[in-house]
């Protein structure tokens, strides 16, 4: 299952810092965060309970990159 979300990050980096950070969640196939639409795409593994996979990938970006924000 694929779903986009909108995300609020200050630049380029840090949104690479964002999805590399989603791509090491369990639960999480594949992520592509784009800087410029201010999108993250999530690819997900087959079985995973969405919603708590999510707030795991907000937590994780938030580790990395504390100011931002990803709108579920």
């Amino acid at each position: 299952m694929k779903k986009t979300y909108k995300i609020d990050v200050d630049c380029a980096n840090c949104a690479a810092k964002m999805e590399d950070a989603a791509k090491k969640t369990p639960g999480v196939s594949d992520c592509t965060v784009n800087f410029m639409t201010l999108k993250m795409i999530v690819t997900f593994e087959e079985g995973a309970d969405v919603p708590s996979v999510m707030e795991n990938v907000a937590r994780n970006c938030k580790r990395v990159e504390d100011d931002c924000e990803i709108f579920l």
